[in-house]
Formats: structure tokens, C-alpha cells, sequence
């Protein structure tokens, strides 16, 4: 059998969801978009090959002080046979320092965890204070991460909104105080308002929001998840400037033709270099397109946690 300290650790999905500890993400999450920011991480755009059905990405970064780390992942609408979303692969991790492979891991576990710390953290930055009415819309996979991380907090009154009501109540059942209701009344009673749906269309509208909610967008993978009014009238904010410059699949559907002076990075928010949100009525809306730093942070924090715990197999290779 291969010594554990040598060889390449290999995680299943129950595995990397195990060792992946909510707030030890969202710190990591929170280095690596202001790294983002600082310009300190290498990570090129996404590039996919596409086979007629679906795609498959190829997400390499290196940020400093959490490691080195490379995802393929297969996205394949509607395939999603034994319980699994529709991005399916795997994160390959490495030293840094000498370029040994160290883990193998879900790729599943890694983009849902990684996707929801940085929607959590973009709306502990830009939203009202005191903003405790939180809806998440969407059933699937990033929804259920979503609601895993924001579930626990202090002061979170939670909301689920769906087309298909019925599994907006299933994913609620057992949590303390959380409801569910239809997209439009879910958006218009919250103070901040994650949509995480694999949606074509947009799935809200401007004049569904509060004024002074915040907006987290994190799926729209296939077409645009917010109306053009949204983003129109909200102060925007993103992980990184290909959001707005590149094409999908490595930018935003919905910010195809914005002004990229008109995006701020969230990391300079969260390192202080630049103002998040100017006053109570603000709109504030963080586009989420995912960036190879964030899977570099949720595996670097699953890796370690997994080798004090015991988790996984060795293997050489």
C-alpha cells in the first residue's frame, strides 16, 4: 500500500464534501478574489471543448500562500443520473513549490462550495447592514450548497423560491424558520437574493427588487439569469475582468457589451482598495462566472482537511 505521505490522495464526493469546512472556505475564498484583485494569481481564461452535448473546461490557477490546482469539468445539461448535478470532474492538486500531484478530489463538491463562499461573501460585503431576509432561488445542485452555507448563520431568515414549488419545500423541510414560495414573491420580500438556476432566461426582474437589495448571480452558464433592467440600474461587481471581456463560457452571458470600466472587483472591496456599497437605496449586483482561484482555495482548505482526518485513499502515480 502506498504511504500516505507519498502518494496522491484520492477523495470521492462524500469525501471532499466532508473536508470541505464552510468557514475555512470562505476564508480561503476570501484570499484568493483579493488576490484576484492584486493581480497575484495566474490562472488563464476558461477554455471548453464542446461535444455536441455538453462541455468539457479545463480551470488551472496558482494563487500564493494556498496552492496550485487544475479542474476538468464536464458540463452536460440534463445528465445528471445518481443524484449528481450537471458539472461532473475532477480537481487535481499540487506543491506549489515542486510540482508534485497531492490530491484528487470531486470536482462537484469543489465548484458547489466554492461557487456559494464566494456569493456569501460578495453579499456580506455589499449588502444593507442589518440585511437578514435572504432568498435563494433555484432546487439544484449550487441551490442546495447555497442554502448549506447560508442555513447555519446568525440572523438568516431564508427563503426558497422555485418554479416547481413542491421542491422548493422538500429542500426546506427541517430548517428552522426557512420558507418556500414562487420566484417573483420569494425576490420581492428579501434584502439579498441569490440565483443559482441553470436557466436560459432571466429568472427575475428589476422590479421584483427591493430597492438597496443586493443580488448574487452565480448560474446562467447556458443564457442570461437576470434582465438587462437589473443590471442597468445596479452597481456591479465581479470576480475578475474576463467576466465582462471574454465570451462565455469564461465571461458573462449577461455582461456581453458592458463598459468594463463599470465593473468593480470584489477583491479590492474586500481588501479596502475600493468602495462596495455607497449608500442603503444601492442596487448591488455580483456576477459570479467562477475563476480557477476559487477552486484553488476550496481545494487547498479540502486537501488539508482531509489528510488530519484520515480521509481518502493513497495512490501512486
Amino acid at each position: 500500500m502506498t504511504d500516505p505521505a507519498d502518494g496522491v490522495l484520492v477523495l470521492d464526493r462524500t469525501q471532499t464534501r466532508a473536508a470541505a469546512r464552510p468557514e475555512a472556505v470562505l476564508e480561503a475564498v476570501r484570499t484568493a478574489l483579493a488576490a484576484v484583485a492584486a493581480g497575484e494569481v495566474s490562472a488563464p481564461p476558461r477554455v471548453a471543448a464542446r461535444s455536441g452535448r455538453g462541455l468539457l473546461g479545463a480551470m488551472p490557477g496558482h494563487v500564493p500562500g494556498l496552492g496550485l490546482s487544475a479542474k476538468l469539468v464536464a458540463v452536460f445539461p440534463g445528465a445528471a443520473p445518481g443524484g449528481h448535478g450537471s458539472h461532473r470532474g475532477i480537481v487535481a492538486h499540487f506543491d506549489p513549490a515542486t510540482g508534485r500531484p497531492l490530491a484528487i478530489m470531486d470536482a462537484e463538491a469543489v465548484t458547489a462550495v466554492r461557487t456559494a463562499a464566494a456569493a456569501t461573501v460578495a453579499m456580506r460585503a455589499l449588502a444593507r447592514p442589518g440585511a437578514s431576509r435572504i432568498a435563494v432561488i433555484g432546487t439544484g445542485t449550487q441551490a442546495r450548497a447555497q442554502i448549506e452555507l447560508l442555513a447555519p448563520l446568525d440572523g438568516v431568515d431564508l427563503v426558497v423560491g422555485a418554479r416547481d414549488l413542491g421542491k422548493a419545500e422538500r429542500l426546506v423541510a427541517g430548517l428552522p424558520g426557512a420558507s418556500a414560495a414562487g420566484i417573483e414573491a420569494a425576490v420581492r420580500s428579501a434584502d439579498a437574493v441569490f440565483c443559482c438556476t441553470s436557466s436560459r432566461e432571466p429568472v427575475l426582474r428589476r422590479s421584483w427588487l427591493r430597492d438597496g437589495a443586493h443580488l448574487s448571480s452565480v448560474g446562467g452558464s447556458d443564457g442570461p439569469e437576470f434582465d438587462a433592467e437589473t443590471l442597468g440600474a445596479s452597481s456591479l461587481f465581479v470576480e475578475w475582468p474576463g467576466a465582462v471581456t471574454e465570451p462565455p463560457p469564461a465571461g458573462a452571458w449577461e455582461l456581453q457589451g458592458t463598459d468594463p470600466a463599470a465593473a468593480r472587483l470584489i477583491g479590492d472591496v474586500l481588501a479596502g482598495r475600493r468602495p462596495g456599497r455607497r449608500s442603503d437605496a444601492e442596487l448591488t449586483l455580483f456576477k459570479s462566472t467562477g475563476h480557477a482561484a476559487l477552486d484553488v482555495a476550496a481545494a487547498s482548505v479540502v486537501y488539508r482537511a482531509a489528510r488530519e482526518r484520515g480521509l481518502g485513499i493513497a495512490v501512486d502515480l
